[in-house]
């Protein structure tokens, strides 16, 4: 079969590129117009995409709806979006955790209570327990640390390495104090550092690593 003229092909990328930006640009101005409607279909649709046998599919799905969700306002979206950033896809929680980062910004409070309604419905070990602290460290507002001291007192021992993280990336020793109660925790968590070594630590390891930290000292 002879192989298709890299022309055509580059033409065929730009036509689809163009539907793309199109059919975007209908759905938000459709958001805009009927919110309400438009969360109500992107829920189905996250549910439909999350059901799919085909993972490239259901990636694709939930990344282009994150998209769509993060033009929105409202506790639906908040809660969509965080349900997303739970799936095992990571270019799906990559979308999903974008769009939420853009949305603490804008309507911090918003985002603020959908974490909190996550945390108490969230189950063990889902993905947004790890990937929310992170999250919510990039945004310069005072309720930040209230809301990671919540993920430090959880019972997902990865959700309170995150919250531990954050702290330190954060770096006010006001801190310090939240992290009192975990000094003696053995619960042993899986890590990995930015060259992609992994290793292991427990909870109490990494409250004295951020107290030093945190303290203005150097990491041992």
């Amino acid at each position: 079969m002879p192989s298709e003229d890299p022309a055509q092909t580059l033409t065929k990328l730009f036509d689809a590129e163009r539907a793309v930006r199109e059919a975007h640009d209908a759905v938000s101005s459709l958001a805009r117009q009927d919110p309400e409607r438009v969360i109500a279909v992107l829920e189905r649709a996250a549910k439909d995409a999350t059901a799919l046998d085909d993972e490239d599919e259901s990636s694709l799905r939930l990344v282009q709806i994150a998209e769509v969700l993060g033009e929105l306002h409202g506790p639906r979206a908040v809660d969509q979006l965080i349900g997303i950033l739970a799936s095992e896809d990571p270019e799906a929680r990559r979308a999903a955790g974008e769009a939420l980062s853009a949305l603490a910004f804008d309507r911090f409070k918003d985002v603020a209570l959908g974490v909190e309604r996550a945390l108490a419905h969230l189950a063990e070990g889902s993905p947004a327990l790890a990937e929310l602290p992170y999250l919510l460290a990039e945004v310069p507002e005072p309720g930040v640390a209230k809301l990671l001291a919540r993920f430090l007192a959880h019972r997902d021992a990865d959700a309170v390495a995150s919250a531990i993280e954050a702290l330190v990336e954060i770096g006010d020793p006001a801190a310090l104090p939240l992290l009192d109660p975990l000094a003696a925790d053995t619960r042993r968590v899986e890590l990995e550092d930015e060259g992609g070594t992994e290793g292991d630590a427990s909870i109490a390891e990494l409250v004295a690593e951020a107290r030093t930290l945190l303290a203005g000292g150097q990491a041992p």
